[in-house]
């Protein structure tokens, strides 16, 4: 059975510990990719806000979560695809233009463009009700 552990910090007050099973498994912890996923969430919440506010719509909240799929490609773990899923608050705005808005800001986060070699990464944008 495969084994190992590791730690991680990023910044001063992110850190946690993974292992074979919460990296490949459904073990408790945390891993890698979900700091990928926590990190693309932000980038692309913070470039949708921007994006909305110039286009004269600002938003009065952005709620974006990401989720990364590992799986063996080759033999190799990789990561196969990113979903995001994010939903906003925008007084004044119909749900086609904050769709396209938010299409706009997947392609062009700078943690979308860092990650343009995973061969799938979705989108679900939708207006809060």
């Amino acid at each position: 059975m495969p084994t190992g552990t590791g730690t991680f910090t990023a910044g001063d007050t992110i850190s946690g510990g993974y292992t074979y099973k919460s990296r490949f498994e459904d073990g408790p912890g945390s891993n890698p990719e979900q700091l990928i996923a926590a990190a693309h969430a932000a980038c692309f919440s913070m470039a949708l806000a921007n994006i909305l506010a110039e286009a004269g719509s600002p938003p009065e909240s952005v709620h974006t979560d990401a989720s990364v799929t590992l799986r063996l490609v080759d033999g190799a773990p990789s990561i196969t695809k990113i979903t995001l899923t994010t939903v906003g608050r925008v007084p004044g705005i119909d749900e086609a233009t904050f769709i396209e808005h938010a299409q706009t800001a997947k392609v062009g986060c700078p943690v979308s463009r860092a990650l343009a070699g995973v061969p799938e990464i979705t989108l679900d944008a939708s207006l809060a009700p």
